[in-house]
Formats: C-alpha cells, structure tokens, sequence
C-alpha cells in the first residue's frame, strides 16, 4: 500500500506528538525512554496490524495503514539517521579527554565487537541448524550496541563523567565495526564463496583508515569555509549539517570506505576544532540545536523501528525463545569476558588508564541493543538473495535479543548504577561540596538581609529565613572536613585545575569579542590550556609547570619558518608566526592578569590563604617569563607592539560600547530602531579595525647592530650591507645554541637576553648578554666552539653568516680588536653581561631602550 505525501507528513507529526510526551513520562515512572519508545512503537506496530486485519473499524484503518505502510526501509534507517546519530555523538565528546582512553575504546568498540560475533555465532550454530557463516551474520547483527539509553540513566543520576565518556566513545566506532563484519558475511553468503580472513582484516582495516583520512580532511575543509563565512552564523549551521550526510555518502556509496567511521571522524574533528573555529555564541546555538537534531532522530528511528517488530517476530516459535536465550547469554558472557579479561591487560601494560570494578560492571551489564540492531535485520530481511530461513532465523533472534537487553538490562540498569553508589560524589567534591555550600550560604544570607531591607520586608518575614539560611550555613560548617580530607597537595592541584579551566573560560570570551584575535592564536592557546589540564591531572603542580613552560616555547611551525628564513631567504611565512607569536604573547598576558585577580578575589575564600599563596607564587613564576618573552618581541619591534595593543584596546572599547548600548536597550532607555543603528556603528567601526597590521620582519636590524661595542669604528654603508644578510632568531630558555666542539658557521649578535657559556665540567661558566658577539672568539681564533652555549631567557639574536662575518673582518680590523678585547675584559672579570632594568626595576635583557638604563647584571634587591 502507497501512501501520499500528506499521510507521510501527517504520520510523522503524530509521531513527534507522541514523543513529546515520552521525556517526562519515563522521569516519572523512573524507566529509560529507550525501554518507553520500544514499548510504544512494539504497541502501535501491533495495534495496527489489528486494526488493519479487523472489521468494522474503518475508521481507524486510513492512520492503521499509514503507520504501517510508512515509506522506510533498512537503507533508509541508515542514511537518514545514522549519519545525523554519529555526528552529534562525536561532537559531543571531549575529544582530549578521549584520547587518555583510546586504548579501552578501541577494545569495546572493535575488539569486543568481533568477539561477541564469534562467540555468539559459535554458541548458536549447535542449535539454530544454520549455517555457520548465517549465525556469525546474526552475532555481527547484535554487536553493536546503543548508547542512549545508558548515557540518558549516567546524565540523570549523575554518574562519573568517565563512565559516560566510555559508553559514548564505545558507540562511536562499534557500530562501524558491526557493519562493516555484516557486510562481509552477507556477502559471503548471497555469493555462496567461503571467507578470507586475510582479505576480510585488510578489507576491515583499509576501511577503517580510509574513512578516517577522509573524515578529517572534509571536516578541515569544512571548517575553513566556515572561517571564509565567518558572521554569518545560520550559513555557518547550515554547513555542519551538509557535513555528515556529504562525508558519509562520499565514503560509503562512492568511495568504499565506512561511512559510520568517516563521519565519526568529522565529528571528533568539529568537536575539537569548533570551539576556536566558530564564536563563542554560535557554538554554543550550535551544540544545542545538534542535540535536538539527536533526541529528534534517535526517538524517531527507534519508534519506527520498534513498530517494525511484530511483523519481524510472526512465525515465532518456543525454539526460538531458547535461541533468543543462547543469543542474549551468550553476548552477555562475551561482552564481560572481553570487559574483565581484556580490559586487565591493558591496564597492566599501562595503554590505558585503570577502570574501576564498579564500572566494568555496569559496561558489561549496560550493553543494550537498539535501533541499529533492527535496521540490519530488516535489511536482511530485505535482500531478495538471502533465502528464506536465514530471514526469518535472522528476525526473530535479533528482534528477541534487542527486547531482551531493553526489557532485561533497561530496566534494571538504573538499580544497579544505585547499588554500586555510582551516582555519588568522589572524596574530594565530597569535601569541597561542604566547603562550598557554608561559604555560599553565608553570602547568600547577607544578599538576602540587603534585598529584604531595600523592600521593606517585616522583621519576622526577614529574620525567619535568613535565620533557615545561617543554620544551614551553621550544619554545613559544622560537617566541613575539608582541611583534614584533602592534603595541601590535592588543594593545589584542585586550585590549578580551576586556574586552568578558568583560563580556558576566559580565551572564549576573548574569542567573542570580534577581531580580538585570530582563530588560529585562540586555536594554540586552548590546546596549551588543554594539555595544561591534562598534565595537571597527570603529574599535579610539577605537570602544571612544565606544560606552562612548553606552552611559551617556539612552535615548531616558527621553528620551520626560522629555518626558511635562515636557509633560503623566504621571510613571509615567518613574518606571519612572528605576528601571532606577539598577539599570542599579548593575549596570553591579558589572560594571566585575569587569572591572579580570580585566584585573589575567588578562589582565596575556598581554598584558604595558605594554598592562595602557592598557586599565587606559580602564577608569578609564569607572569614573569611571560613578561620576559613579550618583553623581547617589543624590543625589536616596539611600533609594531604599540599598533597591534592599541588596536587591542580599541576592540575591548567598543565591545563594552555595544553592551552599554545593549543594557539600555533591556531597561527600555533606547528604542530598538535606535539601538539597531547603534549597533550598526559600532560593526562598521569593527570591519574597520579588521584590516591586518603591517609587519616589518627587518625593522631596526641596522640599529641594531651600529649599537654593538664590536662594531664601533665600522662605516653606516658597511653596516647597512651586513644588515640586509644577517638572520633573526629568537631563542628559549634552555635552548641551546651552540654545541662544545662544534664548527662556527655563524656568529650570534646578541640584542636581548642572556646565554650561558659553559663547559661539560662546569669548571667555568660564563654570562653572556646584550651586546655581545657568540662565537666569535673561538672563529677569530680558528678553533671550535670552547664551550656550549645555552639559552637561560628568552633571547633576540641576529645571525651573522661566518662568511660575511670574515668579510667585515677583513676590511675593517678593528672589529677583531674589540672582540678579544672584550674578551680579555670578561676573563679578567672587569666585563659583565648587560642586562636593562626598567624604571620599576623589572630587568628585562635588551640591549638598548628609550626610556631604559643598560646595566651589568644585579640582583634584584
């Protein structure tokens, strides 16, 4: 029976009618919306049958036949949900966090999957008299597992984020492992050829990696035209909506690769590139509207699957119900056996995190089977060159299994995560739970005393409950054990797991600001607040520091441009990392101010002066090798600094015009036509700013280098020669620049910082500063380099080729002079490295500086 597109459209409006209702019916009976929409579709699939076959009820026989002649078949389960199902899953998952648990998901999602295969099609081929290669087909078939049912139970309980990330990483890629086995087998036997194994494993693995290659480079592409489109927010949706449907059907139809997997992998890409890719508000309109998307075709593509169920099970006898058991134990064995005999191993060999015992029981326990499940036995079912008794072996067990684990496992999952205290807060929240609460309370009684009187409330009103509150705030107190419950090494890492966080809050609302910076400084700086978190978590405040300190080292992409620089004389592409290492260096400044104030003003109540202290005394240590790094770059390119923090400036200017704007505009002030032109001015103002700064990679070079000792006497014209063949670079601290016994082919013309010369005995060290010539000495003399020389902060040097250094030599003598007699001076101590101390007395190590005194080194008293 055809039906029109009228009826199609008026039966999914009752569809969605009917699920409209089903989120606050399962939170009050306490069951899982999965296990509801089963019922419901098994119950309307039925019903319409009935009505269907019946008499006298012509009636209801038009909506009847509607609901079970609904134009869907398996292909269409897959094309039109999965890719849409995929996609929000991956978006939605901390990509970083899942990579610490790569190892336990691949094990779920492509081990376990080939396991509870085999011994699902192992166990049954005894008893279902199929053959082998069909009971393997039925076991490829009830594999994969469907996540929401479980990740719904997590969410609303509140069970540990790990366990969640678990469940959602399995569901990711298990479903492409399924599909891609049952493509194998149904090719088998619609063929009726035996299996390769070989050919089976590089077919399964050649998928696998074409898929993800394709996956990431669309989804890349993608995010670059959403950079050309960049303000146009609803353009922007619209391509993450092309992007899972265009990267599945490519790979899929046209390609031969999983389409499941490559939209995974687009999804994972968007997850971690979208956050410094689209702003701040688009991203977050975008994540919502994608978990609508995800509630609209998850509960659509269960209920129209579930209402395909009593026709799969027609023909159903007693010895399938004992198959359907064999099946359901037979997973269930497989999945723990892999969860509690596997899982060990990896632990041990340390490729992944250790997962507690609680939680490898609920995984094996809360491996429900879905939708997908039944969309592959319906395709079964529909293929014409799969015989009749495979169909209906295939049906039957399949549809038995999934009502088994909803009916079975569903039910029954939210008890278990109770019994194993799941839902409970660890020691640590536990602790800080109690802190929190007396200190908000407190505050909170005192706001309230402050409204009560502003509108004259009665006395007996007001003391009534702010009397509540402070006995609250009292009971809270009085409970508190959070200094005896965590040691001042858990307070540090907690305070600079919130510093790191907070950081990552405050990069986002940066990135709001339009033209405050580029996408790809926001895109480094939250990987390196990422990688801080995760180091931090690891290895605590050592983990903290050291990822800190590599966040401000030299990328490698400067390190190539450097080299590019140096060796074939191409400038632009360092130009442009010396542009966002300044803007980088600039916003990662304004950063650390926000930060010591929220550590000063928030985070001192909860966590006590003493742990304030230490973190304050981290964040110091930080500040001022920050300090020193953006103190470099402004030496040399002080007009370029004062531009890029003027235009800074002018962008934070007119965000908080256009949100006093907005605030009249709220309270009524401005008419709406008025603030819309306002608005309008102050986005002309923005395009205007957005036009790129110019920057001048040779500024000042000849400057200089008329400002070195060893160059005094030496003509402007010969200066100015040299000038336009010498190098930039820009070194670390703890880079080291030249090796002890290495040949000089370049001399070093220090303009900022200091190095360190020593030899491997550290029998002898020497500080060398602004102003000095490295290597020179030992290449005047004809010798290798005496000592190594390493960086100690961040330095500025100019790199002299060693011919054009002889050249310069050559003609003017005098140079040779004055570098042995400096170099004499320094061995007879009379000679220190330079160092400048600004007016405030922060020393900074530059050579020369209006506003500057240049000075032997000091300690800073």
């Amino acid at each position: 029976m055809e039906i029109g597109l009228a009826a199609v459209l008026l039966t999914l409006v009752f569809l969605l009618f009917l699920i409209s209702f089903i989120p606050p019916l399962a939170k009050k009976i306490n069951l899982p919306e999965t296990v509801i929409i089963a019922v419901l579709g098994i119950g309307l699939g039925a019903a319409s049958s009935l009505i269907n076959n019946s008499m006298g009820l012509d009636l209801l026989e038009g909506p009847a036949g509607a609901l079970l002649s609904f134009p869907i078949s398996s292909e269409g389960f897959l094309l039109i949900f999965l890719p849409l199902l995929v996609f929000q899953g991956a978006m939605g998952i901390n990509v970083r966090s899942l990579t610490h648990e790569i190892a336990t998901v691949l094990l779920l999602a492509i081990v376990a999957v080939i396991v509870s295969t085999a011994t699902i099609g192992f166990a049954l081929y005894p008893f279902a008299q199929q053959s082998l290669i069909a009971c393997l087909l039925l076991g490829a078939i009830v594999a994969t597992t469907d996540p929401s049912a479980v990740a719904s139970i997590f969410r609303e309980i509140g069970a540990a984020a790990r366990l969640s990330r678990l469940v959602e990483g399995e569901a990711l890629l298990n479903d492409a492992a399924a599909i891609a086995i049952f493509t194998i087998l149904v090719a088998a036997i619609t063929a009726h050829h035996q299996i390769s194994f070989s050919e089976a494993c590089i077919d399964f693995l050649t998928n696998f990696a074409g898929a993800v290659i394709i996956g990431v480079a669309v989804a890349r592409l993608a995010l670059i035209m959403i950079t050309a489109i960049s303000g146009f927010p609803a353009a922007e949706i619209t391509l993450s909506l092309v992007l899972p449907y265009g990267v599945y059907i490519l790979c899929d139809d046209i390609l031969g690769f999983s389409g499941v997997v490559a939209t995974a992998s687009a999804g994972l890409t968007i997850s971690a590139f979208g956050p410094s890719t689209f702003r701040p508000q688009t991203w977050r309109f975008l994540r919502e509207l994608w978990e609508q998307i995800e509630f609209w075709a998850s509960t659509l593509v269960f209920m129209l699957a579930a209402m395909l169920v009593p026709r799969m099970m027609i023909g159903m006898t007693k010895w399938d119900l004992f198959l359907i058991l064999i099946a359901s134990l037979a997973g269930l064995i497989a999945r723990a056996a892999v969860i509690f005999g596997l899982l060990p191993l990896l632990i041990i060999t340390r490729l992944s995190p250790p997962v507690p015992l609680r939680f490898k029981t609920t995984m094996a326990w809360g491996g429900l089977r879905g939708a997908i499940t039944l969309a592959l036995a319906l395709a079964v079912n529909e293929n014409p060159h799969i015989n009749d008794s495979i169909t209906h072996f295939v049906g039957i067990v399949a549809t038995g299994f999934v009502l088994t684990t909803l009916l079975v496992n569903g039910t029954t999952l939210r008890s278990l995560v109770l019994f194993l205290k799941l839902d409970r807060l660890s020691p640590v929240d536990e602790a800080l739970r109690n802190q929190i609460i007396g200190i908000g309370l407190s505050h909170v009684a005192q706001r309230v005393a402050h409204v009560s009187d502003e509108l004259s409330f009665g006395a007996r009103t007001r003391g009534g409950v702010i009397s509540r509150l402070e006995q609250r705030a009292e009971k809270e107190k009085a409970s508190n054990n959070f200094e005896t419950a965590l040691t001042d090494k858990d307070r540090v890492n907690m305070a600079l797991l919130t510093i790191a966080n907070q950081e990552r809050s405050l990069l986002l609302d940066l990135f709001r600001v339009q033209g405050m910076s580029s996408r790809r400084v926001i895109e480094t700086l939250l990987r390196a607040t990422e990688a801080i978190v995760d180091a931090t978590q690891l290895e605590g405040r050592y983990g903290y520091v050291k990822t800190r300190r590599k966040s401000l080292q030299p990328s490698w992409r400067l390190r190539l441009a450097q080299m590019l620089h140096r060796r074939f004389h191409i400038d632009r592409p360092l130009t442009i990392c010396m542009m966002e290492r300044f803007e980088t260096l600039i916003i990662s400044h304004l950063v650390s101010t926000s930060l010591i104030r929220f550590v000063r003003e928030r985070m001192e109540p909860t966590l006590g002066l003493r742990i304030t202290e230490i973190v304050s005394e981290v964040l110091g240590r930080q500040r001022k090798l920050l300090d020193d790094a953006l103190a470099t770059l402004r030496l040399h390119y002080s007009g370029y600094s004062e531009a890029l923090e003027g235009r800074l400036l002018r962008q934070i200017a007119l965000r908080l015009e256009d949100e006093e704007y907005a605030t009249l505009a709220k309270d009524n002030l401005i008419s709406q036509e008025l603030h819309r032109e306002l608005h309008q001015s102050i986005e002309r103002q923005r395009n205007r700013l957005d036009t790129p700064l110019r920057f001048n990679l040779r500024s000042g070079i000849e400057q200089r280098l008329r400002s070195f000792p060893a160059f005094n006497g030496v003509p402007d014209a010969a200066l100015h020669d040299l000038a336009g063949r010498v190098f930039i670079c820009f070194l670390s601290p703890g880079e080291i620049l030249i090796r002890k016994g290495e040949r000089i082919r370049t001399i070093y013309a220090q303009v900022a910082g200091l190095v360190e010369s020593s030899t491997s005995s550290e029998t002898q060290e020497i500080m060398l500063g602004a102003g000095d010539l490295i290597g020179a000495n030992s290449h005047i003399q004809g010798q290798r380099a005496h000592n190594t020389v390493r960086s100690l902060q961040f330095s500025h040097m100019l790199a002299i080729p060693k011919a054009d250094f002889d050249k310069l030599l050559q003609r003017f003598p005098i140079v040779k002079r004055q570098i042995m007699k400096r170099h004499n001076m320094r061995l007879n101590g009379s000679l220190e490295a330079n160092v400048v101390i600004t007016r405030d007395g922060n020393t900074i190590s530059p050579v020369h500086e209006a506003g500057f005194i240049i000075s032997p080194i000091v300690e800073k008293r």
